[in-house]
């Protein structure tokens, strides 16, 4: 094996990732039966924009409807209105998109159709607070959950109890119209009712799972939402409730389909390929380390996996805030992936979102090998300081290791692709 160019390469593993989870063909081959009413479309994520205009393109009859995504994230569609809101901090625009997708599936019959086109990011770009709280409350979870290190279940579980959107709700409020939701899965594990908090698809987790959470993972959230959750009017629709017998539930795409398509993109380049896991959790810092490990082990000993290899995973970490610094998951795994294996020639790594932003700045994610370190430190750059202050964004940004794609319009979580001379 000669790979002239490791960022080439694997930029494109990540490229192929990523169009193993184009909307256009998934979409096509999960289209619904043609309604004898109406087909309303609605959606919510960071890549249901650009499925909005795949399923245009695809649908051969009339359609209307509405879906939200995240700024700059917007897609050219005739029929479908695309609003877009903030992420990962909701907002304003994101509260009235909310009002408008509830108001668009009100008054529908058994004969008409929804087609939800669901994605990750959902959750904060569908901020309903339920009963009195407002959405100062909504932006108060919001920014505690994501400071908590919880997993996203966990998260999700938290906020279809303060919602009148998540949590299945939306899908509630279409009843007796049929619902069918095409999901692009961002969770480990790919629980349809876990994406974006389920808006369209219930699940079993409860108020006393929510409490539990919040209590683990030390929370702080405001009185007003501590007492609406600890009331019985704060439980979501069950699975069986009769509002939901009709409908339909697809997974389009996942982070396993694309690691899958990465691996097979590898071998025709002639690298061999395996697969750790594509549902892993846990705090990116320590999962860096323990990919560090893992790498070390494969370029020093040949073990477990002989070299040449490119060593994929995908899930979704999450990032214990102890600072205000920038940088995302995938940048903060990646730093310590590249402590971890600092001065071990051979080693090449890609950690990126496949949505295309990590955290709140423009990058997916960033490069790094065995020599990312010392050019930090000769740019004035201390490595581990960064990483105490979850400033990974800033590390790599001073010499030059960014991973800047641009938006995918699709989101199968993270991709995490390490090549090992």
């Amino acid at each position: 094996m000669t790979v002239l160019n490791p960022k080439a390469f694997l930029t494109s593993i990540f490229n192929a990732a990523v169009a193993a989870a184009d909307p256009e063909r998934t979409i096509r081959d999960h289209l619904p039966a043609k309604p004898k009413g109406r087909t309303i479309v609605i959606g919510a994520g960071k890549g249901s924009a650009q499925m909005a205009a795949a399923f245009e393109k695809v649908w051969a009859g009339p359609i209307e409807g509405l879906v939200v995504t995240r700024y700059g994230y917007g897609a050219t569609c005739e029929r479908i209105e695309i609003i877009e809101a903030a992420h990962p901090v909701p907002d304003a625009a994101g509260l009235e998109a909310s009002r408008r997708l509830l108001a668009k599936v009100q008054g529908l019959t058994e004969d008409d159709l929804v087609v939800a086109l669901i994605s990750g990011g959902g959750s904060a770009l569908l901020p309903s607070p339920a009963g009195g709280l407002t959405l100062a409350d909504e932006i108060a979870v919001n920014e505690a959950l994501l400071a908590s290190g919880a997993p996203i279940a966990a998260m999700n579980t938290i906020r279809k109890h303060l919602s009148t959107i998540k949590g299945g709700r939306l899908a509630a409020a279409a009843w007796p119209a049929r619902v069918v939701s095409l999901i692009v899965s961002d969770i480990p594990g790919d629980n349809p009712a876990m994406v974006a908090s389920g808006p369209t698809v219930p699940d079993t987790g409860s108020r006393a799972d929510a409490l539990a959470s919040i209590s683990a993972y030390g929370m702080k959230l405001p009185a007003s939402v501590m007492a609406h959750i600890n009331s019985p009017a704060a439980d979501a629709p069950s699975p069986d409730d009769e509002r939901f017998s009709r409908n339909e539930v697809h997974l389009i795409a996942s982070a396993g389909v694309s690691l899958e398509a990465a691996v097979a993109e590898a071998k025709r380049q002639g690298v061999e390929a395996i697969i750790l896991s594509d549902a892993i959790e846990g705090e990116a810092r320590e999962v860096g380390g323990v990919h560090a490990a893992i790498a070390r082990e494969v370029a020093t000993r040949n073990r477990p996996f002989q070299k040449p290899v490119l060593i994929l995973s995908g899930g979704e970490t999450t990032v214990t805030l102890r600072a205000k610094g920038k940088g995302g998951r995938n940048s903060e795994f990646l730093l310590a992936f590249a402590i971890g294996i600092n001065g071990v020639d051979g080693i090449h790594a890609l950690a990126a979102d496949t949505d295309g932003i990590d955290g709140s700045e423009d990058n997916a994610g960033a490069f790094a090998d065995g020599s990312t370190v010392s050019r930090m430190r000769a740019a004035g750059v201390d490595a581990k300081a960064m990483l105490a202050g979850n400033n990974a964004w800033t590390a790599f940004n001073a010499v030059g290791d960014l991973f800047v794609p641009g938006p995918t319009g699709t989101n199968v979580n993270d991709l995490r692709a390490i090549l090992i001379r």
